[in-house]
């Protein structure tokens, strides 16, 4: 499984680590992604996804239903 939100889209991102002495050397900033298993009551189903956790707050704010047309609409499922 690839590292990505099925919400947002959130996906790993590379920078670098800085040492003291300035060097830099290549690194990965990975999402913050947990499985989750949510109930979809438009189809009266249950659905696992996988979610960031700030996907997970904004489904707690204003519901599954209401999060997957807002992600929708701006393009990101």
């Amino acid at each position: 499984m690839s590292r990505v939100c099925q919400l947002t889209g959130k996906r790993v991102m590379v920078g670098n680590n800085v040492s003291h002495s300035k060097r830099r050397t290549k690194r990965r900033f990975l999402p913050n992604l947990k499985t989750k298993r949510l109930f979809l009551e438009s189809e009266n189903r249950w659905v696992t996804l996988r979610l960031s956790t700030s996907a997970m707050r904004t489904i707690d704010k204003v519901g599954l239903d209401n999060a997957l047309k807002k992600f929708a609409k701006k393009g990101h499922i």
